[in-house]
């Protein structure tokens, strides 16, 4: 039960930087653009939320830094994407490029430590929560250890994370704005015909994305790890493009995604440095591997058809 418990709770933090960015991808997806740029924001967040935690001693000082830098990213590929009607994949790659060089190069700049920003300690990360009755419930049998062990414990950008799964079915399939954010990813002329302004509609799609990839770059580095390293996002941008794909742009289904990539993310730190019956010790290669093997075979086809936005990559015109 024991083992049980500790794999799923590696789970949940696995699984939440890759929740935020797919939350993040399905309301600008939705939207009619496409973002490739996942795990540029997600970067650019993180080392701006460990470079400010370090500096000025303070985790929601970090957070606001990551949105800030988050979002900036957001806009140029709003602009590039929306107003100037560019190549959506190329402006989303291109920003991928930028965080990765850029975040190296100040790291390097302003603290001399390889790209790297100071550790971080105390009250300058984000610490776990204790949720009331959680040391009173231990001893409980099975109650105790999954409300102690699995819920309890986890910093707030977690319990955040799993929050913004309803609130963002609740956004997408239950408020005007959702309609509108689906339609414009359907048929932007019909919604352009009905006095809606596409370009506004859209743009606050991209910025939502923005931030969401904000949080999760401030969750990597001042909760999940103690300080930003260089690339420390290592493709999780991509992962997290793979599970929304794989969910079929849902909320619902995007949650079950990215939990199976964290646990196969956990179940394989667990098995590093394991000896299995008539296999022999898994080759730590092989483990760190896993999580992209599986982006890669669902992606050939073993999900069934994926439709996305009809209007999804394709810059709109506003007819005369």
């Amino acid at each position: 039960m024991d083992l049980v418990i500790q794999v799923l709770d590696s789970t949940v933090r696995l699984s939440t930087p890759l929740l935020l960015a797919a939350l993040a991808g399905l309301y600008s997806e939705r939207s009619g653009v496409f973002d490739i740029g996942l795990e540029g924001k997600m970067l650019a967040g993180a080392f701006a939320a460990g470079a400010a935690a370090a500096v000025w001693g303070s985790p929601w000082i970090g957070l606001l830094a990551a949105l800030a830098a988050s979002l900036a990213m957001a806009v140029i590929h709003a602009f590039a994407s929306i107003t100037v009607r560019g190549n959506q994949i190329v402006s989303g790659v291109a920003i991928n490029f930028v965080a990765a060089g850029l975040t190296a190069l100040l790291g390097q700049s302003w603290f001399g430590m390889g790209g790297r920003t100071p550790p971080l300690s105390g009250g300058q990360r984000f610490n776990p929560i204790t949720l009331p009755g959680a040391e009173a419930l231990k001893d409980v049998p099975l109650i105790g250890p999954i409300y102690e062990g699995l819920i309890s414990g986890h910093n707030i950008l977690v319990y955040f994370a799993f929050l913004m799964v309803p609130v963002t079915w609740w956004v997408v399939f239950r408020t005007r704005f959702g309609l509108r954010l689906r339609a414009v990813g359907e048929n932007p002329a019909a919604v352009d015909t009905a006095g809606i302004s596409v370009t506004f509609l859209r743009y606050r799609a991209v910025i939502i994305c923005g931030l969401l990839c904000g949080v999760a770059g401030a969750y990597l580095s001042t909760a999940f790890n103690a300080q930003f390293g260089q690339n420390m996002t290592a493709g999780k941008g991509f992962i997290a493009l793979a599970a929304l794909i794989f969910a079929k742009w849902k909320p619902l289904n995007v949650l079950g995604a990215c939990l199976l990539f964290g646990f196969l993310e956990a179940a394989g730190i667990r098995l590093q440095g394991v000896a299995l019956p008539m296999i022999g010790q898994v080759p730590v290669q092989l483990v760190q591997a896993l999580p992209y093997i599986l982006t890669v075979v669902l992606l050939a086809g073993f999900i069934g058809k994926a439709i996305p936005p009809k209007a999804g990559g394709v810059p709109y015109t506003k007819e005369r």
